[in-house]
């Protein structure tokens, strides 16, 4: 197997199910995240984008069964993703139409059924963004690995869905720019690279992933009892 097909058959061993099916959740919007992943130079890599100035937003979310608010802001690092629509078919769906909107990723250059909410996927490494400059100022990728790697980490105990809040500080080499990645979208590409690489991160996390289906539905649970 090359590495993309062994990175498919790690995610598959977590897919969940229906393991959410029974909750009772609140009636709120519904968000999807398309966690795109390449290989490049024999490395598994990771697209984000980056919020236009024009961009602002905040909605309620369920992600992968976590409750909460979701805060987009101008310059905020992120997957492409956002709100479900009324003609979206599933999250698989809502996942790629944003994707599309935010920079030019075409659905039929898309691989999915990995996992659902967040929608892990695998694009072409010859794919070139084309930002749709209402929404995303920049598009870069980075290794994987990074996320496992102390060196950038920094964790607080600032309570979130996942945990305590992790943040990191990446240098992109081709541009020279920092961007901090932060909140839950470290904590999903934390959650990425370890299934993907099947190894645990250098710094404590604060959620189990030995089994990430049953520790996000315990998570879930506490936080629907509070509601």
């Amino acid at each position: 197997m090359d590495l993309k097909e062994k990175t498919i058959a790690s995610f598959k061993k977590y897919v969940s199910g229906d393991e959410f099916s029974q909750l009772k959740l609140p009636v709120i919007p519904k968000a999807s995240v398309l966690i795109p992943l390449l290989v490049r130079d024999g490395q598994l890599r990771l697209l984000l984008t980056v919020r236009s100035i024009h961009h602002d937003n905040v909605y309620s979310e369920i992600i992968n069964g976590c409750v909460g608010q979701l805060k987009q802001h101008a310059g905020e690092v992120c997957f492409p993703g956002g709100k479900s629509e009324s003609g979206d078919r599933d999250e698989v769906h809502t996942a790629l139409r944003e994707a599309e909107e935010e920079i030019g990723l075409p659905p039929d250059k898309v691989e999915t059924g990995l996992l659902i909410t967040p929608v892990v996927a695998f694009i072409e490494d010859s794919f070139k963004a084309s930002p749709n400059t209402d929404e995303v100022s920049e598009v870069f990728t980075l290794p994987l690995e990074f996320f496992t790697k102390e060196a950038d980490h920094s964790g607080y105990p600032v309570p979130s869905v996942f945990g305590p809040t992790h943040s990191f500080m990446y240098t992109d080499p081709s541009t020279g720019k920092i961007h901090q990645i932060w909140g839950l979208t470290a904590a999903l590409a934390i959650t990425a690279a370890v299934l993907a690489l099947g190894k645990k991160p250098e710094f404590e996390i604060g959620f189990n992933l030995d089994n990430p289906a049953s520790g996000f539905k315990d998570i879930l649970n506490r936080k629907l009892s509070k509601l």
